[in-house]
């Protein structure tokens, strides 16, 4: 399969030209030219914020010019569209790039670093958007950060996170977390009881708990008021749109620990003991004429960061999810998650089917445990995906009949590199996925796990996957901007990775000389030489 990869910019892709040593700061500077500052601006008075945010971008943002050195290198030749299309290269903004009290975080430094993106020739970026920051209604700093891109040639992946953040932290709307601290069930609860806040239960979906709304009227409300406040970018400069479907943006529960950390390599456990979840259990167990199945969730799973071996319900072979009740409760507990992603994607395709925009929506990659029968990772977080039995066939089905692309993370990560012990296997799982796809004539694009884990084997394995005879990615989300991103560790990674991304389309009189490079001169002042790592 041959991947080329979009340019937006004749000419402007040099990725040895933007060496760490000329254009960053140890810390992640960038040096640019600057004129005003848009950084930590507050919101106009309501009113005139829609028109206002597009000035601000245009005559107050950042605006960093490219010195050329030596001569111009000759413009890129058009190539004809490859049947499957050139790869679309997006890198994620920094999830802190409009902080809880709505005002561009680092706004010099992610104006300057889109121009370096787009200097490399990167297709576009992610804008991460956060629900409980636009809730009601002022998206000033977002209209911003869209017109910088739109401004030097990027295009815009968005994001709507129906999610609270961690880390940085990004709460819920504040009138959500009212609701949730007069009535904690909203949230979802483990067997201990602690409520986690990341989002809300999937079992309120179509409750009026919410001032006498549902949440799914509200996420409605939230999507529409997206579309009217953006509408001039949509086409030429956004071009997909994925709509968060739980916590970390992901179809899941959260499973995981509440103090969140990537290195957990656990069990996870159950999240449906709220009351609302246990009320819609006990009403399905009555249905099923086992009423004594719906008192709770399985009392014999393990802890958080427990192995499958203890307790009874994982064990490898007569375990009790292969009982009669284990596959009664693991449909009803997978039949929530699919339902609730289900609707919300029918929302998204109700507001913005008739836009020229793509939806995408992202499927977890759930690998550790996967070569084990019971897979328990997956099943904690709702995928009812065991041995002889595949968990996304049917996720597969809702997005292909939503037109949605799925968007898996992961696309670094291979076996070799996975402790020891946890029996983890995130290429056969990775393949799974895809199949599932291929099968239901789903679109795939793909992310990297984490930055801090990729390095030069992380590279390689993305080349590989995106690069593979099967591959079916149509884009390629790199996560994320901020100072480890732009470090001399990283950045040369990064360049590296682009151009060996970019020369299969080139011919040899496009590619730039030796002597022919693009620096990024003038120093940002001090107090924006760092970006959150995020």
């Amino acid at each position: 399969m041959e991947v080329g990869l979009a340019v937006k910019r004749a000419g402007a892709a040099q990725p040895e030209a933007l060496s760490p040593a000329r254009t960053l700061g140890f810390r992640g500077s960038i040096k640019a030219r600057t004129r005003s500052s848009c950084v930590g601006f507050q919101p106009p008075a309501s009113g005139a914020w829609r028109m206002r945010a597009v000035r601000v971008a245009c005559k107050g943002a950042v605006r960093s010019e490219a010195v050329l050195e030596e001569k111009a290198p000759p413009p890129m030749k058009k190539k004809k569209k490859k049947d499957a299309g050139p790869l679309r290269l997006y890198v994620g903004l920094p999830l802190d790039a409009v902080s809880d009290c709505n005002a561009v975080n680092h706004g010099k430094a992610i104006a300057a670093g889109l121009r370096a993106l787009a200097l490399l020739g990167v297709h576009g970026v992610d804008l991460p958007v956060f629900w409980g920051v636009a809730a009601a209604g002022d998206w000033t700093s977002y209209l911003a950060l869209a017109a910088m891109a739109r401004d030097v040639g990027l295009r815009l992946r968005v994001s709507l996170n129906l999610h609270a953040g961690r880390r940085p932290r990004l709460p819920l709307p504040e009138s959500v977390s009212r609701a949730a601290a007069s009535n904690p069930d909203l949230l979802f609860s483990d067997r201990s009881g602690r409520r986690l806040a990341d989002c809300l239960s999937f079992a309120v979906d179509d409750l009026p708990v919410l001032d006498g709304k549902t949440p799914m009227e509200v996420y409605k409300e939230f999507f529409q008021s997206f579309r009217f406040a953006f509408s001039d970018f949509f086409g030429a400069t956004i071009e997909d749109i994925t709509i968060g479907l739980g916590p970390n943006g992901e179809l899941r529960y959260p499973s995981f620990p509440p103090s969140g950390s990537h290195r957990f390599t656990g069990v996870g456990e159950f999240q449906c003991y709220d009351r609302y979840m246990l009320a819609d259990l006990k009403r399905h167990a009555m249905e099923a004429g086992n009423p004594f199945w719906g008192h709770s969730g399985p009392h014999d799973a393990p802890e958080y960061n427990q192995s499958p071996a203890f307790g009874k319900f994982f064990k490898e072979n007569g375990g009790s999810w292969e009982t009669a009740y284990g596959q009664f409760f693991l449909s009803w507990y997978s039949g929530k998650l699919l339902s609730h992603g289900d609707r919300l994607l029918s929302i998204a395709s109700q507001v913005f089917g008739d836009l020229p925009v793509s939806l995408s929506a992202k499927v977890p990659l759930l690998h550790w445990w996967h070569k084990t029968r019971s897979r328990p990772s997956q099943l904690t977080a709702g995928f009812y995906n065991t041995d002889g039995r595949d968990g996304y066939e049917a996720v597969a089905e809702i997005f292909s009949s939503k037109s949605c692309t799925m968007i898996i993370p992961g696309m670094d990560l291979s076996d070799r590199d996975q402790p020891q012990g946890v029996k983890s296997s995130p290429e056969s799982l990775l393949s799974q996925i895809m199949g599932a796809c291929k099968k239901h004539g789903v679109r795939l694009a793909g992310e990297n796990y984490s930055l801090m884990g990729v390095g030069t084997t992380g590279f390689h394995r993305i080349k590989e996957n995106i690069l593979a005879e099967n591959s079916r990615l149509d884009s390629f989300t790199y996560q994320r901007m901020g100072a480890e991103f732009f470090s001399p560790e990283h950045w040369p990674l990064f360049t590296e990775f682009i151009r060996s991304m970019m020369q299969p389309e080139m011919d040899s009189d496009d590619l730039p000389g030796s002597g022919e490079r693009f620096s990024l001169m003038d120093a940002v002042p001090a107090n924006d030489r760092e970006m959150q790592t995020v």
